[in-house]
């Protein structure tokens, strides 16, 4: 019976921790962001805020890898080690919300350029 008990806590810790496990950072995608936010933007003031941005992004990106990981070592020791570990999951948070906006601005500001006609040159990482 009490097999049963252990089998029964270690499913439930994993039900959570699945759930709850925050993404990598190249699986959260853009959010919507009007690029009539930047129409009023020149050419040079659309590169400048495309790097501010894309500076963002990035720093947003390995804090949500960060918290990925931090998330498998927490699941990682509920499964093997102590069930209640899994409390310790952070999961999908503002850390993605955040990611997917700054995602979003990029788009946005690519947009204006081309419609601008820029010739700015984004690299997609």
């Amino acid at each position: 019976m009490k097999t049963i008990h252990t089998f029964a806590a270690l499913a439930a810790a994993l039900s959570l921790t699945a759930a709850g496990c925050a993404s990598r950072s190249e699986s959260v995608t853009a959010s919507y962001v009007s690029s009539a936010a930047y129409s009023s933007y020149s050419c040079r003031d659309l590169s400048l805020e495309a790097q501010r941005v894309s500076s963002a992004a990035a720093a947003a990106a390995g804090a949500q890898d960060s918290q990925h990981t931090r998330d498998v070592v927490a699941t990682t020791a509920a499964l093997v080690i102590f069930w209640p570990a899994a409390f310790f999951v952070g999961g999908d948070n503002a850390k993605t919300a955040e990611l997917a906006n700054l995602r979003g601005q990029m788009q946005a500001i690519e947009e204006a350029s081309v419609r601008k006609k820029c010739g700015i040159s984004f690299r997609r990482a």
